[in-house]
């Protein structure tokens, strides 16, 4: 007996917060829709369920405008009828970061409970491809499934579906993560709209179920058939009860059904029959002619995406820590979660994909900019409340009386040395001690500066430069009384810091004291090399330079030379004018000069006097008026040149692993990209990059299918060339798009910027500011190394560069935490650590690592505080299983997977 089809329509609207419209014109929209839709379930019992997108920002959003509806939502989300979760933002995976991700499932998670129960659904509807790790992220949500449109097919121009040789045999596949993780994928093969405006008049409704059915049986694996109910703000069909009667009418053999996730996914399961493919990894549409992967969104308003990266590492990586430690070390010092879940919500109202992927209209992205900023400030009042809080406990007592202690910390997972910068009080007078301003700044200005020294917990003198800052006006907030204003006199102290404990701090102090430093040797050799143990960069005529990994011999040349060419495409993809060479600075004389020489720093700077074309010829406003597909368009670039002076600066810190470049511009053209080369000359056909959770393998030259000239790809902190004996890793302060040539010499280019004047997509939205005209600067560090161990450490070491230093002044007191401590020591080659958090429910810390090898691992761990105890967790911070068996000599030894993503949690003991 034949079993009858099911088309199983679920409603739903996907809702971008932002993008061809502003943010408040889509939120208008929006509120006028969930207004319909608590009508519509009022009035309708037959009209089931509405899934809400799979974000919970839609409620914060709807109830600002209208607070008084909130019953109304809570009665109809705990009845089942509006389905919520399990993300706090649809965001896009490849351009936020790790923790990132985590929160925003954490936050989903919260935030939905308040209402009633989390929608375990995997909800990717649109995002730009999707990490490999994201099945190991599902799973320990407790979520089995994905459900996604993007990836594993071809998708073209206005999201049309096109045949070709597809990874999985059908719209049901298996994907599995690379730790083994695996959830059952749901493709949205014929997109997420795919049921949209059902028409309840039997002619039409008979010619649209003819199609439908026949297209959605074409992909699926059973007779469970999808039919999604809704579009990109798409408002709610209110006819729809009497859509699916006439559906029922005219196809009697088949069920329709008002359904939801929950009940689609059991009837899957129950109902396969066939074997699913597995598809493993990363799904960033490889197997597509390229044109049409939006993976140029990396590059589209490079500017945010390092705003963005500056955002994510202040929280996760310094805020978090921090109060961590000061909740820790310093009792009663409370852990603000209300200020991070703020900090993190805004954050992550940049993280949708159309926000962070810089394709949204003008309005959007400057609204963005603002929400970064707040952002940050928040971070950085934690950070300064919490560093002067552990500050305040330091033991800084046998610096002497008249020392200014200084404490520099260390919030990486990996002991650190580099150079840092500080600003201190070498005087401070209050106005409320009765000095006038007059004498305050007489006095200040007054101060003895000389006859002092950096020195370290042991009195041992360090280099240090020290310039006078000058007179500074400034003030306290204390919590107890108003604000103190002072005048103070300034010194900014540039030292480098040497073998800071991880998650943890390193005092020196500025004393008074004659210097008995010998003579150090410099960096510089000549006017044109920098040189210390490891490393050793010389510069060309042209300002590029060779770097020399001492430990191997190996030499890089070649390297940062800038490319640029022609771009006359959109926010979402790059093309290059047909049959343009690419400019370079390549023999361009470049103007070289000595920066820095200092013991423990050398710096050289290069200035490139270019020109480039002023913008793309007349055609290109043409073509796209006439809205000529972007891999057609015939425009070239303009006769008309502009200056474009590029200042790049090469420095080497004495105990560095890597040499930093930072390259500034002041960009006057349009339509064009301009990138940065480093020739590599490593024989291999795979490199290795940085993204979510792990660090994959891609192939350096694309599938068969690939017909784009440009093979761009993402990064997060680095990509990594390599071979038997030498590697180079480039790392990046919010560079999320990379190239590794097929130019014979592995050349790994680092888009520096893309300037470009339409949104793209469907239509014509002109974005003038996506031209990115003014001041721009990017940083990026070399990092060689020899072999697999020094592997780790170069990553280790670009992990570390997009981490800021936190420095602050403290004075000269008792304290229970020693002048040099760790909160934590771990051991483990292949291991990553990713975060340190305190849970707002327990109280617990907890920690995270992730394996950055598919093969096992093991992690040893000690903790620096008493009366703890250990237990597995989840990236939702559930307690499980304890550890304390495996704990021996107050070390912890724990099993770490291929790949696999490890959370503990660390609690006082009863």
């Amino acid at each position: 007996m034949s079993t009858k089809r099911t088309a199983h329509i679920i409603s739903h609207t996907h809702w971008d917060r932002e993008w061809y419209l502003p943010y408040e014109k889509h939120h208008v929209r929006l509120v006028k829709l969930v207004d319909t839709l608590l009508d519509k379930l009022d009035n309708d019992p037959n009209y089931r369920s509405f899934y809400l997108d799979g974000q919970t920002i839609i409620l914060e959003d709807y109830l600002q405008v209208r607070p008084d509806q909130k019953g109304r939502l809570e009665k109809y989300i705990q009845d089942g009828r509006i389905i919520i979760g399990p993300w706090y933002i649809l965001q896009d995976a490849f351009l936020t970061s790790s923790e990132a991700n985590v929160r925003n499932m954490q936050i989903g998670h919260q935030d939905a409970r308040k209402y009633g129960s989390v929608a375990k659904i995997g909800y990717f509807p649109d995002t730009f491809g999707l990490v490999g790790q994201t099945p190991q992220l599902m799973q320990q949500s407790g979520i089995t499934n994905a459900l996604f449109g993007r990836g594993v097919k071809p998708t073209g121009f206005n999201n049309t579906v096109s045949d070709g040789d597809y990874e999985s045999s059908f719209s049901e596949l298996i994907w599995e993560g690379p730790d083994g993780s695996k959830v059952l994928g749901i493709l949205f093969a014929n997109w997420y709209s795919n049921g949209n405006e059902i028409p309840a008049d039997p002619e039409a409704a008979k010619a649209y179920w003819e199609r439908k059915l026949a297209d959605a049986e074409k992909y699926a694996s059973t007779s469970e058939l999808l039919f999604m109910n809704g579009c990109d703000h798409q408002p709610i069909q209110l006819d729809l009860p009497e859509a699916i009667q006439t559906a029922r009418e005219l196809h009697p053999d088949t069920v329709f059904v008002h359904s939801n996730f929950h009940d689609y996914l059991q009837s899957v399961q129950r109902s396969l029959k066939h074997e699913l493919s597995t598809v493993k990894g990363e799904l960033r549409s490889q197997r597509t002619d390229g044109w049409s992967t939006l993976v140029n969104t990396a590059s589209a308003r490079v500017y945010l995406k390092q705003m963005n990266q500056l955002g994510q590492a202040m929280l996760e990586k310094v805020a978090e820590p921090l109060a961590a430690f000061a909740h820790v070390l310093r009792a009663g010092e409370n852990y603000p979660h209300h200020l991070f879940t703020y900090a993190w919500k805004t954050l992550m109202q940049n993280h949708p994909h159309d926000s962070i992927c810089g394709c949204s209209v003008d309005e959007v992205h400057r609204e963005m900019v603002t929400r970064f900023e707040k952002s940050r400030h928040v971070a950085e009042a934690i950070v300064e409340a919490s560093s002067r809080a552990i500050a305040g406990a330091v033991n800084t007592s046998s610096f002497g009386k008249d020392a200014l202690p200084v404490v520099v910390f260390n919030t990486s997972g990996w002991e650190r040395t580099g150079v840092v910068t500080i600003e201190i009080d070498a005087l401070r007078l209050y106005f409320r001690d009765g000095y006038s301003l007059e004498e305050a700044s007489r006095l200040a200005k007054e101060a003895d500066l000389a006859g002092r020294v950096l020195v370290d917990e042991h009195g041992v003198e360090i280099p240090c430069a020290v310039e006078d800052a000058g007179l500074q006006f400034g003030y306290e907030l204390p919590d107890d009384k108003f604000r103190q204003p002072y005048m103070c006199r300034k010194v900014r102290l540039t030292f480098e810091a040497g073998k800071v404990p991880s998650l943890g701090l390193k005092t020196y102090a500025w004393v008074m004291k004659a210097s008995t430093l010998p003579p150090t040797s410099s960096l510089l050799i000549g006017d044109r090399t920098l040189e210390n143990e490891v490393l050793k960069v010389t510069i060309a005529d042209d300002g590029s330079f060779a770097v020399t990994d001492k430990t191997n011999g190996r030499t890089y040349r070649d390297l940062g030379v800038y490319e640029n060419t022609g771009d006359i495409g959109n926010e979402y993809m790059y093309k290059q004018p047909d049959g343009e060479t690419a400019r370079t600075t390549k023999g361009l004389a470049a103007q070289i000069r000595v920066l820095q020489d200092t013991p423990y720093q050398a710096a050289i700077e290069i200035v490139h006097a270019w020109e480039i074309p002023a913008s793309a010829d007349e055609k290109l406003e043409e073509e796209q008026r006439d809205l000529v597909y972007f891999p057609y368009r015939k425009a070239q670039r303009s006769k008309h040149m502009v200056p474009m002076t590029i200042r790049t600066v090469v420095s080497l810190s004495r105990n560095g692993q890597g040499v930093v470049v930072e390259s500034a511009f002041n960009n006057q053209a349009k339509d064009h990209r301009l990138r940065m080369l480093f020739p590599t000359d490593l024989n291999t056909n795979v490199h290795r990059v940085d993204s979510m959770f792990e660090i994959p393998q891609r192939d350096n030259t694309p599938a068969g299918e690939w017909e784009n000239p440009s093979n761009t790809q993402h990064q997060q902190a680095f990509v990594d060339v390599s071979e038997a004996g030498a590697g180079l890793v480039v790392a990046n302060l919010g560079l999320n798009e990379y190239e590794v040539l097929r130019d014979g010499r592995n050349t790994i280019a680092v888009t520096l910027l893309r300037a470009v004047g339409e949104l793209g997509d469907w239509g014509l939205f002109p974005t003038p500011e996506a031209q990115c005209l003014g001041e721009h600067t990017a940083r990026m560090e070399l990092i060689p190394y020899s072999n697999s161990s020094m592997q780790s450490r170069a990553y280790a070491e670009a992990y570390q560069f997009q981490i800021p230093w936190t420095l602050c002044q403290t004075e000269v007191h008792g304290g229970s935490i020693a002048p040099t401590f760790g909160l934590f020591q771990w051991e483990g080659e292949e291991l990553a650590f990713s975060s340190l958090k305190m849970n707002e429910g327990t109280g617990d810390l907890l920690l995270r690592w992730y394996n950055m090898r598919p093969q096992a691992a093991e992690l040893k761990l000690k903790a620096g505080i008493p009366h703890y105890y250990f237990y597995k967790s989840t990236i939702l911070e559930e307690h499980g299983e304890r550890v304390d068996a495996a704990v021996s000599d107050g070390r912890l030894s724990l099993p770490v997977g291929a790949c696999e993503i490890v959370t503990l949690g660390v609690a006082r003991r009863s």
